[in-house]
């Protein structure tokens, strides 16, 4: 078994991180040679404003006056500048976002797992390309520009991390602050000849990085007035920046204007994923090089958003996102970041046609060098007879168009020459996805086929240890041996092909695996046959109804990570199990509350994870619950016949009581601070950490009895997960464990139904009394239901308290109790745990149900670990690494998920096992008598 667990382990391990070299790895190509346009640019120096987290429609709407709540930005757009929409990619984060802006591709999914300060690879950007570049904003933003720079010339100024607080009175000081540093800057520059020379030097950039919106709407929402007020304060800003720098240059008309966001917001204040709201952020430029307003009569737009902020009279210029970088390097005269996959949008372009064609022309030369790197690299890397070339895209293919391209521009068709660049620059961006994709299916089969074998194994090892289905059967020792040497030919012929190839040593990962699962797949051959004789003896509709009701029920698990109602429909038809089974004959009260408490769970997979206002009422509510629940439990602690350890219980009981008690009231408090922006109160956040540290030390100061000990563990676990809630998931804890205490005594009934075992007393049934090992049953067909059980409640808090779209729109309500100062890590640490708690739950009841019905905990671990990576196969082909972000994220998170299961199923397990059998020792007072 340890063997076979290890083995286990490892073949997971290759399933997990499988996907990431197969779908995720880092499309960034390195070895390009930077392009610039030939003429000269029309802008000395560029300034970006990037106003985080602002919505397009916040910035140019009306308000009820009729007036706009930006009247400076208002006025470029209707009298210097152009506008448009950019167009985000999920996910809405700022990282990504910046990375857009500045560098011009999104993000590489290999940033996934790493930290918002760090860069997973090494990319080029503008500010790099620049001869200066000078940035004021957030210390998350800034420094990753600065620290993938060469040389030293880009410049950070930051404030504190901590000023990035949620529950600040004013976030706007933020924006005030950055404002206020710029002004200074160009003060103090008068009086110091090395900075007014540098600033007065080309291709000189400004970024001002303005983060009070975003910060302003997550703690009040973007409908609020405070996050309306802030865009008025960014937009004084600007008008005084603008004339700073205008003053400063002596109105040299050399300035280049952007401002833009890296993302939008919901109403509800979180953003991450793909709604219109997230996506759809503002882009106005101005100033030197610059298209004036083009009026029109009349314009397309599906949104019809132009219409409804009285601009449908000015022609609106959308793009994506990553275009600005281009836009950016086109008019100040830098290179084009090499890793950039922006189209520059000519229609912001204020200069001659042959500008725009030279201009187009080098954007093109520029992703056909990144294809050109691509290609090389995967030709090197595959035999020549193998190698399948991008045929639209052939090397002669790319000499001619590149040459016509030339002789349109040298024959001053500069629409015709615009017009082939931007054929050219979409077959490359076609062509690099191809190569990067290249070994996809290769490796996609051989993680397949690896699947199919570890599964049929672990099933085999099921039937022939656990069940009374096989006989043992001799192995011979001459077919063994030929079998080995077969496999291991197999495996030298495989290492020779890649080696030859000069594959990454991860690819002889993937491919040798089938080797060996396969090979014990086959060792188990007698085992095979004597369970297909078994089974033609048995009925073959049976064994087919059986087989198709595993099939759908597995089938329903993997629709509900898509559609959270598939959930509903399953536990209904929990619900209507003891009716099916006949159990309610013997069990008609039991019964009957486990089918009220399924359909009261149903429930709560139909209610939405994001886009709710907090519902603190909800949360009181479960706290008085909770109390009033723990006050009925109160006569069992009263029945132990040791007066010393009965008061001890009671000790413990009264202080989870009172934990209980202590959190609901942060709960509220916190949330009326916050409402009326007095911020975090100390003392709330003190008692907040207190709690969560206790919960996981309580429940082992209660006494071991069933009941006793799994009621003291939701006490604990429930004072934190209050503080943890804002609505009606603080209800679902409750529900769960009220159906997990029912189904311990439903799996009691079901086993005397089935003859199975002698029906235990559950009120005096002690977790500490070990079961001996002789005593553990085989697996009967109804231990699969069981095991399906498990997995689908162990599946239902993911569901039901977050999801991934919950994690990626980014709502820090959760946490205001604990922080409200900006940090990611810890702020996803609280919400995983918040995820947790359900889990931990879950495993307790059913190390309950576990230890009850006298079943091995090996056997039923073979038995999940079927279910998941049945299902895990599922997900392995419906990752996805196109689309939206949101649709990406989904995909990789339903396959993690899944595959972490059985690791993580082990770890809660073994939680749970500390959770219900270790009781610490309080130590006693002795009395001294005189």
């Amino acid at each position: 078994i340890p063997v076979f667990v290890l083995a286990g382990l490892l073949v997971h391990c290759v399933f997990l991180v499988s996907i990431f070299d197969i779908y995720f790895s880092s499309p960034l190509v390195h070895g390009m040679t930077p392009r610039q346009t030939p003429l000269p640019p029309p802008a000395k120096r560029l300034v970006l404003f990037v106003a985080d987290g602002l919505r397009a429609d916040s910035l140019f709407e009306l308000n009820s006056s009729n007036t706009s709540q930006a009247p400076f930005l208002r006025s470029i757009l209707e009298n210097n500048g152009s506008w448009g929409i950019s167009h985000t990619r999920v996910p809405t984060e700022s990282r990504p976002g910046h990375v857009a802006l500045i560098a011009g591709f999104y993000e590489d999914v290999s940033a996934v797992a790493k930290g918002w300060k760090e860069n997973p690879v090494e990319f080029d950007s503008v500010f790099n390309e620049s001869k200066y570049t000078w940035s004021w904003g957030s210390p998350d933003i800034l420094p990753m520009f600065a620290k993938g720079a060469t040389g030293n010339h880009v410049y950070t100024f930051c404030y504190t991390a901590e000023s990035e607080d949620f529950g600040a009175h004013d976030a706007s000081k933020l924006d005030v602050w950055v404002f206020d540093h710029v002004k200074s800057f160009f003060n103090s520059s008068r009086s110091n000849q090395t900075l007014f020379s540098a600033l007065n030097e080309e291709k000189v950039v400004l970024f001002l990085h303005l983060l009070g919106i975003d910060t302003n709407g997550h703690a009040h929402r973007p409908n609020s007035r405070e996050y309306k007020e802030n865009i008025k304060k960014v937009d004084e800003g600007i008008k005084e920046i603008v004339s700073v720098i205008d003053n400063f240059y002596g109105n040299d008309g050399k300035t280049a204007f952007i401002l833009t966001s890296d993302h939008g917001m919901t109403d509800w204040g979180s953003h991450g994923a793909g709604h219109p709201s997230e996506t759809l952020t503002p882009l106005i430029v101005w100033g030197s090089g610059v298209n004036y307003p083009q009026k029109v009569k009349s314009q397309f737009f599906e949104d019809n958003l132009s219409k409804e902020w009285k601009l449908e009279h000015l022609k609106r210029l959308d793009v994506n996102q990553a275009d600005v970088a281009p836009l950016m390097a086109s008019l100040i005269g830098v290179p084009f970041p090499l890793n950039s996959l922006g189209t520059l949008p000519l229609e912001y372009l204020n200069n001659s046609a042959h500008f725009k064609a030279e201009s187009i022309f080098t954007n093109a030369v520029q992703i056909l060098e990144q294809f050109k790197v691509k290609m090389s690299q995967k030709r090197e890397t595959t035999l020549s007879f193998l190698f399948t070339p991008f045929k639209p895209l052939s090397d002669s293919e790319q000499i001619n168009l590149l040459k016509k391209a030339r002789l349109y521009i040298q024959q001053q068709k500069y629409d015709e020459a615009v017009s082939l660049c931007k054929a050219l620059i979409n077959l490359a961006l076609e062509g690099l996805s191809y190569y990067h994709t290249y070994d996809r299916l290769f490796l996609g089969l051989s993680i397949a086929v690896s699947f199919v074998g570890w599964t049929t194994y672990v099933i085999l090892v099921i039937i022939k240890m656990h069940t009374n289905l096989t006989k043992t059967i001799q192995a011979n020792k001459k077919e063994s041996a030929v079998l080995f040497y077969g496999f291991a030919f197999v495996g030298i012929i495989i290492i020779f092909f890649l080696w030859i190839q000069t594959c990454p040593w991860t690819y002889y990962i993937y491919c040798l695996l089938p080797v060996p699962v396969w090979y014990a797949v086959v060792r188990e051959l007698p085992v095979i046959q004597d369970l297909a004789t078994n089974l033609l003896s048995l009925h073959i509709t049976q064994s087919i109804g059986f087989l198709l009701l595993c099939t759908l029920g597995i089938e329903i698990l993997v629709f509900s990570f898509f559609y959270r109602s598939m959930l509903t429909i399953g536990l209904l038809v929990f619900a209507g199990w003891p009716v099916v089974t006949q159990l309610w004959v013997q069990a008609k009260t039991t019964a009957l509350i486990w089918t009220l408490l399924c359909v009261l769970l149903a429930i709560f997979p139909l209610m939405p994870v994001v886009g709710r206002e907090p519902n603190i009422t909800l949360v009181i509510a479960a706290g008085l619950l909770t109390l009033l629940s723990s006050c009925f439990s109160l006569p069992s602690l009263c029945k132990s016949k040791n007066t010393y350890r009965n008061k001890e219980d009671m000790k413990v009981h009264f202080y989870q009581m009172l934990s209980v008690a202590l959190s609901t009231y942060v709960v509220s408090s916190t949330h009326d601070s916050l409402k009326n922006k007095q911020g975090l109160p100390v003392l709330n956040q003190i008692i907040s950490w207190m709690t969560l540290v206790s919960s996981l030390v309580l429940p082992l100061l209660s006494p071991t009895f069933l009941f006793q000990r799994l009621f003291s563990i939701l006490l604990s676990l429930m004072s934190t997960y209050l503080l943890l809630s804002t609505g009606y998931e603080a209800l679902f804890p409750l529900v769960l464990s009220g159906l997990m205490f029912v189904w311990i005594y439903m799996e009691q009934e079901a086993l005397q139904r089935y003859g199975l075992s002698l029906k235990p007393k559950l009120a005096v049934f002690n977790f500490t009394c070990v079961t001996d090992i002789s005593q553990f049953r085989q697996l009967h067909l109804d231990d699969i239901r069981r095991s399906f059980f498990f997995v689908s409640f162990f599946q239902l808090p993911w569901c039901v308290v977050t999801s991934f779209s919950c994690f990626s729109s980014f709502d820090p309500a959760s946490i205001y109790c604990f922080l409200t100062v900006f940090s990611p890590f810890m702020m996803g640490s609280l919400l995983l745990l918040k995820v947790v708690i359900p889990f931990i739950l879950v495993s307790c009841a059913f190390e309950a149900v576990q230890v009850t019905t006298q079943l091995s905990s090996k056997s039923l671990f073979l038995i999940v670990l079927v279910i998941s990576d049945i299902m895990a196969l599922h997900f392995f082909f419906l990752v996805k690494d196109y689309g939206s972000w949101l649709d990406i994220g989904t995909s990789i998170s339903h396959y993690v998920l899944v595959m972490s299961l059985t690791i993580f199923m082990l770890l809660m397990n073994g939680l749970a096992h500390l959770l219900t059998t270790k009781r610490l020792e309080l130590p006693r007072r002795t009395k001294h008598h005189s």
